[in-house]
């Protein structure tokens, strides 16, 4: 939807969603549970409706502004996508609401009968805030979001089309605090952060898809850079560039947005089943992690069906109960010893010490 074309409506967000003030988006991760039965398959709109409609508030909050909708065959349908594979893999954490928080302000729906043409991108007034406000004019400077910092750039906007912003802009500063927004600002990598990317192409391609465009793996790098990734994912660095590129590929290997359908992934590999014995347990549908050997950091839950496609992509994979106590740091540090050990036993030691290797980068 190019700018010009743009046009902010708050929508249901004003409605009071009852989301609790010390839980975080723990509402949301439940929902998520009880609309998708617990099941990494996609759902009809309407049943999943009904599921979450048992909590407090309302599930339109959910449905409309942090999911994404798709008509399959002819039905409305809310589909699996990264957000919804760690609120059914995971615990409710830090790290599922700042995912959640990054949905929410990318603002991705989708489309879905009866639906405007502005919920299609429900959030964008969302979106610019952080964009424009946060990112460009504070450097990402969470301290400073609030309701009437909120308020005076939506109310300034000629995009926003509505007569009060106050209930919005109150609704929104309360849905960043709870949701932890002040801790998403940093230049490192963090895993939320490798599991927005995942979920920003999940949205970007489905987007495509809709309107009937389908994107090539060669795409997904130049796709993330062209959207707002970066921007609503705090301060911006060269460990995020690289990282970027290792996760693409990494996202292209286990089937893009197909990853979750275990046919599809056993076709992409052309095995026999027999072949995953080495890697899963068929009575453990327990996530797996690949992480990259360049940095560790660079770590990522699976489906454990995409083991194999995580190594064939370069990554190393580590099973649910090493992914428990796996220290990055800790990687770093045994594999910079067992590096320097097979150097000696072959007979390779430096040829300068580090004075003077000190020396020669402060002359230079």
């Amino acid at each position: 939807m190019p700018a010009e074309a743009e046009i902010w409506k708050p929508g249901s967000f004003t409605k009071n969603f009852s989301w609790g003030h010390e839980t975080g988006l723990r509402r949301l991760h439940e929902s998520i549970k009880l609309g998708f039965d617990n099941k990494l398959e996609n759902v009809p709109r309407e049943i999943f409706r009904q599921r979450a409609s048992i909590l407090p508030g309302s599930p339109l909050i959910p449905m409309n502004f942090f999911l994404f909708n798709k008509k399959i065959d002819g039905e409305d349908h809310i589909l699996v996508d990264e957000l919804v594979f760690q609120g059914i893999t995971s615990e409710h954490s830090d790290r599922f609401d700042k995912l959640a928080i990054f949905a929410f302000n990318f603002s991705y729906a989708g489309k879905f009968s009866r639906a405007s043409r502005e919920q299609r991108r429900p959030a964008l007034w969302a979106l610019h805030y952080i964009k424009e406000r946060v990112s460009q004019d504070y450097g990402w400077d969470t301290a400073r979001i609030n309701a009437d910092d909120i308020q005076n750039f939506i109310e300034n906007d000629n995009r926003y089309k509505a007569q009060t912003a106050r209930k919005l802009s109150t609704n929104l500063a309360h849905l960043y605090k709870i949701g932890k927004i002040k801790n998403i600002s940093s230049d490192k990598i963090e895993r939320w952060w490798v599991d927005a990317l995942f979920l920003a192409l999940d949205r970007l391609i489905n987007n495509r898809l809709i309107d009937g465009h389908q994107t090539s793996g060669a795409e997904y790098l130049d796709l993330i850079r062209q959207s707002d990734f970066f921007a609503m994912t705090g301060k911006k660095s060269l460990e995020k560039d690289l990282a970027a590129k290792h996760l693409v590929r990494l996202y292209s290997a286990c089937g893009s947005v197909e990853r979750f359908s275990e046919e599809a992934v056993k076709a992409r590999t052309q095995i026999v089943i027999k072949d995953f014995d080495q890697w899963i347990s068929p009575n453990n549908d327990e996530p797996w992690s690949a992480f990259h050997p360049s940095n560790p950091r660079i770590l990522k839950t699976i489906p454990n069906i995409c083991a194999m496609l995580a190594v064939y992509a370069g990554f190393e994979v580590l099973n649910p109960l090493q992914t428990v106590d796996f220290d990055p740091d800790e990687f770093i540090r045994t594999r910079t010893r067992e590096t320097l050990r097979n150097l000696r036993s072959k007979g390779i030691s430096p040829t300068m010490t580090a004075e003077e290797v000190l020396r020669l980068t402060r002359e230079k």
